[in-house]
């Protein structure tokens, strides 16, 4: 489908793409691998023909249509279902065409083609892209114009998959999308009919949509089959293997070298010297590409506060007059890892307003340590850095006090090494942003860390140190993000911002993805989704109620079958010191005969009693486990 030929592309004198090749099957999802800043980007731009490469070039069948996300996101007066119905340009002008035509056979064929791309069916099917990346129907019948940047830039993806192009290119599509869109596009992109090609750095959305990823690696492209999971599976085998090979090798001319540094002085030796020089000469060296480091994320670690750190009790938050969060009953101790879930617009951001203290509560209470610190990180404070300072000036600045070496070192440890750190802001890429930022945010070791979203600029190997340094960190995190393979590595309990408040979720994100895709009656809107979760849940508190109005007639009848259970025992014990007595059986031979009896007796019923009160025990802690 797309073939790619000793490509090679400049940017302002850097050789980002070496003589790269690479074909990408005919139907196929392909993921765009690489470190920032390797170029992926720029093979977009030479791919779409917006780049006139330094030589190769790149080839798609004839006919065959490209389409990208606009750089503008829509703007104008039309609703969101019209804007992504035009996409379609093919459907708009037959449509028009439709309107005006007299002649019989051109209106034959107009509906002859209409019927054949299912122009019909077009309305329902744009309606269900918006809805899945997160439109409810009154949304879908709004202008462009009454939507953000960031809700816009939906609307042109959902433009550029409703018109389903031959070739589909996506960069970073997930940076738009909330948790919600993202599981929605993802189940979209695994059964897309045409060829696409994804720049993604989620490794959980790579493995599921992926049937091959292409790994752009200091200007050469390499294709593996498979998903994330199985590329970096095969390159770590192929490059043991390198390694393997490289040591043999070695180990070989090293030999060679001996001998012909023994024996190249000796005529009767010097045809085999010079034969093994020649071999030496010849070999080829075999050259493993030095694996670039990443730098460390290192958050420093809090004090210790005594927990709760925060409590939050029937208290709600919004702005202005109108509540966004009703009912918010919930506890946040000095350990917890937590991730907030819900579509955006629910009011995770609200809620992590609430908890850092840009927000207080417009009723009920927020109780929080007194010398409880909170580090938050949201995406617009990338937008907050000074661009004409640097990480060292922006780090002096909450180092007054410091020597010059003691901010340089902390500069150092963050990820701005020598010179790097004297780079102005606006000059850093969006990953040394994002790093600068979360240094920035837990400088002064808070114990509580908000991260909304921390992963939108990071590769998957600076994610990867995010986890590592999360994951060190011991303070407590609250965590909104998209990438699931974060959660999954990070939280330790699940949060659902729904229906106007925050609730503990009960399962786990893979239940959670099932529920999002899984069909539903009616709109499939995210509200009837969550409106669907929220039933299950009180279908799930009324069952505990029911469990919990049988725990007490239960606890009483293990006091019962316990005290029964002491009593015997303590009979038994006595029977016990009886037949114990000295000459008990040479005074009264009967009475003994008698107390032996009376013992067997009673040791049979200890036994009956205590398998009483297990039987009592067991139907207790079932229940007791069901009301919690």
């Amino acid at each position: 489908m797309l073939h790619i030929n000793s490509l090679s592309v400049r940017i302002a004198g850097r050789l980002l793409l070496d003589q790269a090749t690479v074909a990408i099957p005919e139907r196929h999802v392909v993921g765009l691998i690489g470190r920032n800043g390797a170029g992926k980007t720029s093979l977009f731009r030479a791919i779409l023909g917006e780049l006139t490469p330094d030589g190769g070039s790149v080839s798609i069948p004839r006919g065959r249509r490209i389409g990208a996300l606009a750089q503008e996101a829509p703007s104008g007066p039309e609703s969101l279902i019209t804007t992504v119905l035009a996409a379609d340009t093919e459907r708009e002008a037959l449509i028009a065409e439709a309107e005006t035509a007299s002649d019989p056979h051109r209106i034959a064929e107009i509906q002859t083609r209409l019927a054949d791309m299912g122009a019909h069916s077009a309305p329902a099917r744009a309606a269900t892209i918006l809805a899945g990346l997160g439109f409810n129907e009154a949304q879908q019948q709004r202008p462009c114009t009454d939507f953000s940047g960031g809700w816009r830039m939906r609307v042109a993806l959902a433009a550029l998959l409703f018109a389903q192009p031959d070739l589909l290119l996506l960069d970073e599509p997930t940076n738009y999308l909330d948790l919600e869109g993202a599981i929605w596009l993802e189940d979209f992109l695994s059964s897309y009919p045409a060829t696409a090609l994804v720049v993604s750095h989620d490794r959980d959305f790579l493995n599921r949509i992926a049937r091959g990823i292409i790994h752009l690696d200091q200007g050469k492209l390499y294709f593996y089959s498979g998903n994330y999971d199985t590329f970096e599976r095969v390159r770590a085998e192929k490059r043991a293997q390198l390694v393997a090979g490289k040591v043999k090798q070695e180990a070989a001319r090293k030999h060679m070298q001996a001998y012909v540094d023994r024996f190249r002085a000796k005529a009767s030796k010097a045809r085999q010297a010079q034969s093994r020089l020649k071999m030496l000469a010849k070999m080829t060296t075999i050259e493993i590409a030095a694996e670039l480091a990443v730098p460390s994320f290192t958050f420093p670690n809090p004090r210790p506060l005594a927990p709760p750190i925060c409590r939050l009790e029937e208290a709600s938050v919004g702005y202005g007059e109108r509540p966004i969060l009703r009912d918010l009953n919930l506890r946040i101790d000095d350990d917890d890892r937590i991730a907030l879930l819900g579509a955006n617009g629910n009011g995770k951001s609200t809620f992590a307003k609430l908890l850092s203290g840009r927000l207080e509560p417009m009723s009920g209470h927020k109780f929080h340590h007194k010398k409880l610190e909170v580090g938050y990180f949201a995406q617009h404070q990338l937008d907050e850095l000074n661009p004409n300072e640097s990480p060292y000036d922006h780090v002096r600045e909450l180092m007054p006090d410091a020597t010059q070496a003691q901010v340089r070192a902390r500069i150092g440890a963050i990820g701005f090494p020598g010179t790097r750190g004297d780079t102005k802001a606006e000059k850093l890429s969006g990953g040394e942003k994002a790093r600068l930022a979360l240094a920035l945010a837990a400088f002064r070791a808070p114990h509580l860390l908000i991260l909304d979203e921390p992963t939108n600029h990071l590769d998957i190997e600076s994610r990867a140190a995010l986890i590592d340094g999360l994951n060190d960190y011991e303070g407590a995190v609250i965590l909104i993000s998209h990438d699931r393979y974060l959660i999954e590595a990070c939280a330790d309990r699940l949060w659902l911002v729904a229906n106007g408040t925050v609730s503990p979720y009960d399962g786990d994100i893979e239940e959670y993805r099932q529920s999002l895709l899984a069909p539903k009656d009616g709109a499939a809107s995210r509200a009837s989704r969550g409106e669907a979760r929220e039933t299950t849940k009180a279908e799930r508190r009324q069952e505990a109620a029911r469990a919990r109005s049988q725990l007490a007639p239960l606890k009483r009848a293990t006091e019962k079958a316990e005290a029964q259970v002491n009593l015997l025992t303590e009979r038994l014990r006595d029977l016990d010191e009886r037949l114990a007595a000295p000459g008990l059986f040479a005074k009264d031979p009967k009475k003994g005969a008698q107390l032996l009896k009376e013992r067997g007796l009673l040791a049979a019923s200890i036994e009956d009693a205590e398998a009483k009160w297990l039987a009592a025990e067991e139907g207790y802690e079932a229940a007791r486990t069901a009301a919690s």
